[in-house]
């Protein structure tokens, strides 16, 4: 493609493709469907000629752009080295990636004496001032290293330092301290690729970078990109720190099978390879681990791209425990080594396969498949939606409309209802009195319904929800465009963490006929929704009110009367965990009496009861 097109032409290429879809640029890389990058380790920006520009087609400086170089005294920024990485894919057409806002490491010495206050302004200021410098940054490693290995441990020196309680803590390996960083970021950087990155990844800690990675999400972490490091895939790598070891190639079916599980247990969470390398002095040893794994990441539709943690022998940081200064690089004495011949010969033909997303490469069209409705029609407005029946989602667009029908912060079905959506990775569906709920709804989760509004109007909408706190809330909104303000969900009257106190909050809204796509997305976590109602008018009457229950007795009556006096509510709960229904009895031991003659209890084993208005709990074991 360089050579020939003219210098015009080029132009007007690049101008198409930025609006359209991210180029190549330079490099070995160049048309394919992601970048294979590199370091700079200088403060000068590699030339169009150099050898860096011919390799590569991303950069990410060493060190240049981490805090602790960037800004060494409080207040005064040396942006030297960041700027070179920066300034030579802007002058080449290549990617950046900057590394990295946050770090338990490599920060300024002067921010270990700060208060936590003081911390936190400290890091607002880092934030405000890389905006600042790069207001356009394509890629960001919002934090590095941040996995939780054990109570007030992690994969780097954090604890050394007020950032986790200044960005709110880790509250027992929720990472709140990372959705705040992530936020933070969103926030500076609207169209950024924001990207969490850490080390041992591959080999050594994958459940717990896993578990990181869905948390963040679930907590409404804005991150689009989980960064492998890579350094571990050697059958000696990755335990010392993460910093590689040598030996042989990681076992290909291992290492392909924990690709397949991030994935899989990511729900295809866009992944980018970010500091690979392979140190050896065996040139045998270095082709074959290029040639299983670098083949595997190109045609892996999930990686969006490969950054290679230096390329010149003798100035990478390992050092194959001690036998050479480099090992990991792939020119050494200005000659390739096979590994790179090899990466050369695959690429001039093998462009790899990129379905993220992400514009870091020439993208691969993906074939629409369209949504379904899960009842095979559109739900009828007026008329109810059950919260479960959400559509069946699809995928890419058809019509300029996305076929994706939900988008959920981790895979795993926390509800005890497994086989009602068999289509879904991660939508969490209980079972209630009233039939199945969607729970455990966290912040950006949200769901789609297609709706067919058989008369434009006026309407009131009524949706059954449960909290245990008073921070829950959600938004409808219609074909892309807010139907309703964001509705706050009620707390429970009465109990800690009980989800079973239902309330109906409503909303007037104005439907235009026909069919339609609604929303409901989560704007403040942890609630459960159990339907939805609309009905023609404003202000309209509720057909389905929720009986409120008689005010519960004072705390005195309850201590002399409970058991003997007044009649109680129970919920009953099976040996599942899932609530059957509830009885009503004079105190527990009538109430666990009625159980055991009932009919409706088919099996033997230990149920419960759990008074609705204090929250007491009692097991009854039944026999049958």
């Amino acid at each position: 493609m360089k050579n020939i097109l003219s210098t015009a032409t080029k132009v007007a290429a690049v101008a198409l493709a930025a609006s359209s879809f991210s180029f190549a640029g330079p490099g070995i890389a160049d048309g394919a469907a992601k970048f294979i990058g590199n370091i700079t380790q200088s403060n000068t920006s590699p030339g169009p000629n150099d050898q860096f520009t011919k390799l590569w087609n991303q950069a990410t400086a060493e060190n240049g752009c981490k805090w602790g170089s960037i800004e060494g005294t409080r207040g005064r920024y040396n942006w030297a080295g960041c700027d070179a990485a920066y300034n030579w894919a802007k002058n080449n057409g290549g990617h950046f990636k900057f590394h990295a806002l946050l770090w338990g490491g490599q920060y300024p010495g002067w921010l270990e004496s700060l208060s936590v206050e003081d911390t936190k302004k400290a890091i607002t200021d880092w934030f405000d001032a890389v905006k600042q410098h790069y207001p356009d940054i394509e890629m960001i490693d919002v934090a590095n290293e941040a996995i939780r290995t054990g109570n007030n441990q992690y994969h780097s020196g954090y604890t050394r330092t007020k950032i986790i309680p200044a960005l709110g803590g880790d509250n027992n390996g929720d990472y709140a301290f990372l959705t705040t960083a992530f936020k933070m970021a969103r926030e500076r950087w609207p169209k950024a690729i924001l990207i969490y990155n850490d080390y041992n990844t591959i080999q050594w800690h994958v459940d717990q970078g896993i578990n990181l990675i869905n948390t963040i999400r679930k907590n409404g972490a804005p991150v689009d990109a989980y960064g492998l490091q890579a350094h571990d895939l050697m059958s000696d790598g990755g335990q010392a720190g993460g910093t590689g070891g040598g030996g042989v190639c990681m076992n290909y079916n291992n290492f392909v099978s924990t690709m397949q599980k991030i994935h899989k247990e990511t729900n295809n969470f866009p992944v980018l390879i970010s500091e690979y390398d392979v140190p050896s002095t065996d040139d045998g040893i270095q082709k074959q681990c290029y040639q299983e794994q670098v083949k595997y990441w190109m045609e892996d539709p999930h990686v969006a791209g490969i950054t290679i943690w230096g390329w010149i022998y003798g100035q990478t940081w390992l050092n194959c425990n001690g036998k050479a200064n480099g090992c990991s690089g792939l020119v050494r004495n200005g000659q390739d080594r096979p590994a790179l011949t090899w990466m050369k010969e695959y690429l001039a033909s093998n462009k790899g396969v990129n379905t993220t997303g992400l514009k870091t490469g020439v993208l691969t069209p993906v074939e629409p498949v369209p949504r379904k409705m899960f009842k095979g029609s559109a739900f009828e407005i007026p008329g109810k939606i059950e919260a479960e029946d959400f559509d069946i989602s699809g995928v890419g667009e058809t019509d300029g409309v996305s076929n994706v029908s939900y988008s959920e912060g981790d895979v795993e079905n926390h509800g005890d209802v497994k086989d009602y959506r068999k289509d879904t990775t991660g939508v969490d569906l209980y079972k209630k009195a009233t039939g199945i709920i969607v729970g455990y709804n966290s912040e950006g989760d949200w769901l789609e319904y297609t709706v067919n509004v058989k008369e434009a109007g006026d309407y009131t909408m009524f949706a059954a929800v449960a909290a245990a706190g008073s921070t829950s809330s959600f938004q409808l909104s219609l074909d892309g465009k807010a139907l309703t303000d964001v509705i706050s969900v009620p707390a429970a009257k009465q109990g800690e963490e009980n989800y079973d106190d239902y309330n109906k909050v409503s909303a007037n809204v104005s439907l235009t006929a026909g069919k339609h796509i609604l929303r409901m997305t989560v704007t403040g976590s942890w609630f459960d929704v159990d339907y939805f109602t609309f009905v023609k008018g404003k202000d309209a009457t509720d057909p389905e009110p929720i009986d409120e229950p008689d005010e519960p007795p004072s705390a005195i009556a309850l201590d002399q009367h409970m058991n003997v006096d007044r009649v109680q509510d129970y919920y009953v709960i099976d040996p599942m965990g899932m609530r059957m229904g509830i009885l009503s009895a004079y105190g527990f031991e009538a109430a666990a009496e009625i159980l055991k003659s009932s009919s409706a209890v088919k099996s033997s084993g230990v149920y419960y009861l759990r008074n609705r208005w204090t929250g007491e709990m009692q097991s009854v074991r039944v026999v049958r």
